[in-house]
């Protein structure tokens, strides 16, 4: 999809686009009535807005993306400036700042704008990746003074957007009060990455990742997400996303807390290795999450205020999300804000003024007729013009960065980092310090010391990790930046590891991994492992989306001490106090002294609790993923049964597969079970755990369905344009009994599931009613190629052999696709036997099922359908 369908794939219903408002205002506003919410600009001067940016002193930035989602055709993107001069929340003037393709995120801080877009070879006009660029404007005439600076290049797989499109791509950007600029990666991933001072750097999967604003330092700050689109960041440093998890499988969204190193496991650890990750903070079922930001702005009203605000293209809906301490996370309940078709970003400036783009229905490759702009304001607001800082003084800008402005502090930190003199560190230092300030401002004012000051700032910071109120934020700073960490001193971190405040162990535990002093290992070591710490049982999902704080300090840890390499300090530890988190980080040691270690630490160990601790962790090293090199994808319905996707031997499997071969043969047949369940569990596919042969049981076949004959008969609906049929299915109520037994007689459950424990086929059903209305669900059944689902786009294959394959893809791993053709016949492909493979531009769905209805027959249908909100 787009920051609409851009990559967070909804199901076909979703992509059809809300017509709550059909473009305009409806007669009962869908806004809370404490805002005034105005059109902006429309489609003929913003189309096809798919993201947006405002500077601090109002200008609105939007990025125009023609190309859409799954277009491939370059020459179609441009960001535009537009400027209300009289600040009464109608556009007077725009111009045109730049053309860029496939805009994704926008980041305005000065006279600088940040673009992180998709790049095209002029002579072959096809995709080259994506890059994160800096335009400038330093006369002031509303456009980049030239051609974009490149600040990271190779941002996603350029293989998968030459074939698909920007569709799972890397998306949204967005600065923190630290100075760093935080990028969503959707699940594309990327390979060698580059950033200005040319470090490399590759992400198998999605996730969140971070670069300075002079394009260098480039470092992944989380991991294991599929598509995130855009990040909401906190006066606090707090990374929150709303991103998704399957194609066909629900699309359900999820709600998240990214803390830094830590591993969220899409796709191979979310469902069954949860012991693993670090889980999201609520399933909120089908939806698209898009544009996100942080509200924190004085004007705003309080029970507005304070909140991470979420887009969802798929539901049309802005969020706010309630988020309540919890440990060194949070727990949080969601709740529907603001009405928006096909709603793809948010920003807001210095003055309160928010902005909102809605795709309104631009489809899959943008529309020069749909999308618009908004802004909402608090319906007391009034206009306060935000100073330009580049002419403040230090003691104004000192006044800033204690703003309740979050805007404000930002702008005001960047304008005392550009000074770069020893009067604008001092004036952050002396905010950082006053500890009658609120906490905001003191954090504001530690992040822009630190930046300022460099190296400098040390002895400061780490007076500051004695007082209580900063600690957690001097001990971030000091461990910020790689570059200059060899001067910081771990006492500061280990004394964190002992402090009452899980929040405070939380950064010491990241810091330490960031400082790289492997003689810190043993005190990683003894973070307690919870309860809570163990795998889900045999094939059931485990809780991916439950608030899980226990977990979070010895999951920080583990990734700690992977950051460390302390192999050596970890097999020391096995048969310790500290065994369960030492066999915890293990699991990620590829080592062969790893290995070795286990086996001799088997040897010794005086439980069997133990011996079976380190056996599975045995199992779990048997293979590793396989070296990355964006050859491949996963696809949009990826095997996620873990706990590798692309799982290959290395030069310690032998050495494993003997020894466990050896303890099973001592454990004798009764032991045998337990083997077996360990090689299923982690596909090792050793022969000697092979399950035994059993009669096989007679499958029971599903019921073919006759689609052309379905289609082929002529009813009222049939005979009807499709305006009338839905003038009709408004006033009708249906009987969803009737629908029910219509939704098998007319083919749907040939390609479609209702219930979660039925094979997944194309689009999930199941809770189809809590993402559309029944005016939406009627049409995206009687116009299915009005805009496909992923995951249910007709894929032509072509396989060794001259063979032909033709359907839609349920299953992929790295050794097979599954295919379900229209009739619902299932042919499995072997990877390696794959010539071509192509996305046809049809859906799968024919034209014409509801046809042989009659008006009360398909309401029916469609209220059934509605009703389906699992």
């Amino acid at each position: 999809m787009m920051k609409v369908s851009f990559g967070l794939a909804c199901s076909a219903a979703i992509l059809l686009g809300a017509k709550m408002f059909m473009g305009s205002t409806p007669a009962a506003s869908p806004y809370p009535p404490e805002l005034t919410v105005s059109r902006f600009a429309g489609p003929d001067v913003t189309p096809s807005p798919a993201c947006l940016a405002v500077a601090p002193t109002g200008e609105v930035f939007v990025g125009v993306d023609m190309i859409g989602s799954l277009g491939k055709d370059p020459g179609k993107g441009r960001i535009l400036k537009l400027i209300d001069k009289d600040n009464d929340g109608k556009i007077d003037q725009h111009i045109e700042f730049a053309t860029v393709d496939n805009p994704r995120g926008i980041l305005v801080q000065g006279n600088q704008v940040f673009v992180l877009h998709t790049t095209f070879s002029p002579e072959t006009k096809k995709a080259t990746g994506m890059a994160l660029v800096l335009f400038e404007d330093k006369d002031g005439d509303g456009k980049a003074d030239g051609p974009p600076k490149p600040l990271v290049e190779n941002l996603s797989n350029t293989k998968y957007i030459q074939e698909r499109g920007t569709d799972h791509a890397t998306n949204g950007i967005r600065m923190g009060i630290d100075g760093w600029i935080y990028i969503a990666v959707g699940d594309f991933g990327f390979h060698n990455a580059t950033d200005r001072s040319g470090k490399k750097l590759t992400m198998l999967g999605g996730g969140i990742i971070r670069v300075r604003p002079n394009g260098t330092e480039l470092e992944v700050y989380t991991h294991g997400t599929r598509n995130v689109y855009d990040v909401a960041i906190d006066p606090y440093m707090n990374v929150f996303t709303r991103e998704n998890t399957n194609d066909g499988g629900g699309w359900n969204v999820r709600f998240s807390h990214h803390l830094q190193s830590g591993e969220y496991g899409y796709p191979v650890l979310f469902q069954h290795f949860t012991d693993e990750i670090i889980p999201a903070l609520a399933d909120l079922g089908g939806g698209s999450g898009t544009g996100a930001l942080y509200m924190a702005e004085p004007d705003w009203p309080a029970k507005f205020n304070n909140v991470p605000m979420m887009a969802d293209w798929g539901r049309s809906m802005l969020y706010i999300h309630r988020v309540t301490p919890d440990g060194a996370t949070f727990t949080q309940k969601d709740e529907e804000f603001i009405e928006l078709p096909q709603i793809t970003d948010l920003d807001v400036d210095g003055s309160g003024r928010l902005y909102l783009s809605a795709w309104d229905g631009a489809g899959y490759s943008g529309s020069p007729d749909k999308g618009y702009i908004v802004r909402a304001v608090p319906a007391d607001w009034t206009y306060q013009a935000f100073p330009d800082v580049t002419k403040s003084g230090i003691t104004e800008l000192a006044g800033l960065l204690k703003s309740a402005s979050a805007v404000a502090r930002l702008s005001a930190s960047q304008e005392l980092i550009a000074r770069a003199d020893k009067q604008a560190s001092d004036a952050a230092l002396a905010v950082a310090m006053d500890a009658q300030l609120p906490l905001y401002a003191r954090v504001a004012g530690i992040y822009t010391y630190a930046q300022a000051a460099g190296e400098a700032a040390i002895p400061a910071l780490v007076t500051l990790t004695n007082d209580a109120d900063v600690k957690e934020h001097a001990l971030r700073a000091l461990a910020d930046r790689k570059a200059w960490v060899k001067d910081v001193p771990a006492a500061p971190f280990l004394a964190g590891l002992k402090d009452p405040s899980p929040r405070v162990q939380a950064a010491a535990i990241v810091g330490l991994g960031r400082l790289e002093r492997t003689e810190t290992a043993g005190a990683l070591l003894e973070t307690k492992v919870p309860a809570s710490f163990k795998a889900p049982v045999k094939v059931a999902e485990g809780p991916h989306a439950t608030p899980n704080s226990a977990i979070v300090l010895p999951h920080l840890a583990v990734r700690a001490l992977l950051a460390l390499h302390a192999t050596d300090s970890v097999v020391a530890a096995i048969n310790s106090k500290n065994g369960s988190l030492a066999l915890w980080a293990l699991r990620y040691m590829h080592e062969p002294k790893a290995v070795n270690g286990l086996i001799s630490a088997y040897q010794v160990a005086k439980t069997e609790q133990q011996k079976q601790q380190i056996i599975v962790t045995l199992a779990r090293l048997y293979k590793k993923e396989d070296v990355y090199d964006a050859s491949w994808w996963w696809g949009t319905r990826p095997d996620s049964h873990g706990p590798y996707y692309k799982a290959v031997k290395w030069e310690s499997s032998p050495a494993i597969e003997k020894f466990l071969k050896s303890v099973s043969l001592k454990k004798g047949p009764a032991g045998l079970a337990y083997f077996r369940d360990l090689d299923a569990r982690n596909r090792l596919d050793i022969p000697a755990f092979a399950p035994a042969k059993t009669a096989v049981a007679a499958v029971s076949k599903e019921p073919k369905v006759d689609l052309e004959k379905i289609k082929s008969k002529k009813g009222q609906v049939g005979k009807s344009s499709i305006e009338d049929v839905l003038l009709a299915v408004n006033k009708l109520k249906g009987d969803p009994t009737k629908g029910k037994a219509l939704f098998t007689t007319q083919g749907c459950i040939a390609c479609h599931s209702i219930n979660k424990g039925e094979l997944m086929k194309g689009p999930f059903m199941g809770q189809i009613g809590s993402i559309m209305n029944r005016e939406q669900i009627a049409e995206s059944i009687l116009k299915p190629n009005a805009s496909i689902s992923q995951g249910f786009a007709t894929v032509m294959i072509t396989a060794k052999g001259n063979k032909y394959y033709q359907g839609f893809v349920t299953e992929e791993t790295a050794a097979r696709v599954v295919l379900r053709d229209i009739s619902g016949t299932v042919t499995t492909v072997k990877s390696s036997d794959i010539m071509s493979r192509k996305e046809m531009k049809t859906s799968m769905m024919p034209t014409g099922l509801a046809n042989a209805l009659s008006y009360d027959e398909f309401a029916s249908l469609v209220t059934y359908l509605s009703q389906q909100k699992k």
